[in-house]
């Protein structure tokens, strides 16, 4: 999945990197579990006496981190997955709202187990987590950040964004996707796997052709990059102070000369 997520490992040059190919695909992997893997590695880069830098990744899992997000792990409750089979998606989706009105990942409305996982969590939590396994939340460690974004003029951006996909294509996007298929990841899985995997897939079952799937996907992008930017302004209203670099000029010089009066 190295095309469809962005990896870009080519420009990393020998700086040592860390959470990436750390499950196979088809795994589902979630916010839980990358804080327990980032707690492993902020341990092992400061046992090293280096600085430790976190880069990219949506701003659920930048936040989570930033503000201590808590969860639980809450075991599979087979009493009140008898009861979810005999509903309708429709009749779990209004239940899901219901426990929880600010659902985030909307993506576990879409398939029927994810959506079931979604309920047992949330009846979980509302019954003050009387399901969990007892074992203790994740202690993350006491940070003291200082948090660059980069920003671009939206004209700007949106040609960025447009370029990048077609670098992508041409890289082989379509490929990759049918190559993980092929190599046994459902397609269910890959619609969860990012806007990329998501309209390639749909693509190559027939549901959309070449042009289609790329104006389509070159659209939901840049939609998805306004969502970012909204998330990223509401991380600033609760008091997460960003300091944005101009994305024209030379960011690491901006970043350096903030570095120096903090």
């Amino acid at each position: 999945m190295d095309i469809g997520s962005g990896k870009d490992l080519d420009e990393y040059g020998d700086i040592p990197y860390h959470l990436i190919d750390i499950v196979d695909p088809g795994y589902e992997f979630n916010v839980f579990e990358f804080q327990k893997h980032f707690c492993d590695a902020f341990s092992t880069i400061q046992k090293q006496d280096k600085l430790p830098l976190l880069v990219g990744g949506t701003g659920l899992y930048l936040d989570s981190i930033l503000n201590h997000y808590q969860f639980t792990e809450v075991v599979r409750n087979n009493e009140l997955r008898e009861l979810l089979a005999e509903k309708s998606h429709d009749e779990l989706e209004f239940h899901l709202k219901n426990l929880n009105p600010n659902l985030h990942n909307t993506t576990d409305l879409v398939d029927r187990d994810r959506l079931i996982r979604a309920i047992e969590i949330a009846e979980a939590e509302k019954s003050d987590n009387q399901l969990s396994t007892g074992l203790p939340k994740i202690k993350l460690p006491k940070i003291n950040p200082l948090i660059f974004g980069i920003k671009w003029d939206r004209p700007i951006l949106k040609k960025r964004i447009t370029a990048r996909l077609k670098q992508r294509m041409e890289q082989g996007l379509i490929e990759e996707v049918e190559r993980l298929h092929t190599e046994g990841v459902s397609w269910e899985s890959l619609h969860f796997y990012g806007l990329e995997y998501r309209f390639v897939a749909a693509h190559l079952q027939g549901e959309l052709n070449k042009n289609d799937m790329y104006q389509k996907l070159n659209s939901a992008i840049h939609t998805f990059a306004k969502q970012q930017e909204k998330w990223f302004r509401k991380m600033e209203r609760k008091g997460t102070n960003i300091h944005w670099l101009d994305g024209e000029s030379d960011t690491l010089q901006q970043a350096l000369d903030i570095i120096e009066t903090c």
